[in-house]
């Protein structure tokens, strides 16, 4: 069971599972990732900080984002070991991303 590697790839579309708060925010729990198998893997969210409505600038990863995209910094585990991720839903076209 491969995890893609980050020189492989640094930004990569996934698949989320998050929770819809009654005030309209949306809280990322669950991020599902098609390693270099083929196979998906899926890890839990342990922590997250939401970066959203920042205005329109460029990340620290390269990502370009406005106010249509919603970003998050979180951390999962890998192998035991704690990950920094960051996830970005695109409103206009209603598709996340990663960057690690």
């Amino acid at each position: 069971m491969n995890v893609v590697n980050i020189m492989d790839r640094k930004r990569i579309a996934v698949d989320v599972i998050c929770q819809h708060s009654k005030d309209g925010s949306l809280i990322p729990m669950r991020v599902r990732v098609k390693d270099t198998e083929g196979e998906y893997q899926i890890y839990n969210i342990k922590e997250y900080k939401d970066l959203s409505h920042q205005g329109t600038k460029l990340m620290p990863d390269g990502v370009f984002v406005t106010n249509n995209t919603f970003v998050y910094e979180c951390k999962i585990i890998v192998f035991g070991v704690k990950k920094l991720i960051r996830l970005y839903y695109e409103l206009n076209n209603t598709i996340w991303h990663m960057t690690y």
